[in-house]
C-alpha cells in the first residue's frame, strides 16, 4: 500500500550498480538506471527512469531527476539524458538541467549502443 505523500522520500546513489533510488519507508519506490560515460568528462548518463506502480503522480521521477543533475553538478561532470523523461524533465527546467556538449552526448549514445545488451 503506498504511502502518504507526506512520507519522506530518500535518494540513494549505488554508482556500482549504475542505479540512483528512491526511496521510502526502506523500500525502492523509484529508480534511474544509469551509467557514468568511460571516458572524460565522465558525464552522468541517464537511461530509465521509473516508479513504482501505485507511487506514481507524486514527483519521485522529478526529485530522481533533480538529484541526478545534482550528483552530476557536485561532481563537475555533465549529464546525458538518454531517458525520454529525464529529457523531457531537462528541456522543462533549463535552469537546473545544463545542456551536456554536442560530443558528449554523441559518446554516451556510442557507449550505450556497445552495451546495448545491458539495457
Amino acid at each position: 500500500m503506498p504511502q502518504s505523500p507526506d512520507t519522506p522520500i530518500e535518494f540513494q546513489d549505488e554508482r556500482e550498480a549504475g542505479r540512483l533510488l528512491a526511496v521510502e519507508d526502506g523500500q525502492a519506490v523509484g529508480c534511474i538506471a544509469y551509467f557514468v560515460l568511460d571516458r572524460p568528462p565522465h558525464a552522468l548518463v541517464a537511461v530509465h527512469t521509473v516508479v513504482e506502480p501505485g507511487h506514481e503522480g507524486r514527483g519521485i521521477a522529478g526529485g530522481l531527476v533533480r538529484t541526478f543533475y545534482g550528483l552530476a553538478e557536485t561532481e563537475g561532470v555533465p549529464v546525458v539524458p538518454l531517458c525520454p523523461y529525464a529529457a523531457s524533465w531537462a528541456a522543462k527546467h533549463p535552469d537546473e538541467a545544463p545542456d551536456a556538449p554536442t560530443e558528449v552526448v554523441a559518446a554516451a549514445k556510442a557507449q550505450l549502443a556497445a552495451d546495448s545488451d545491458r539495457w
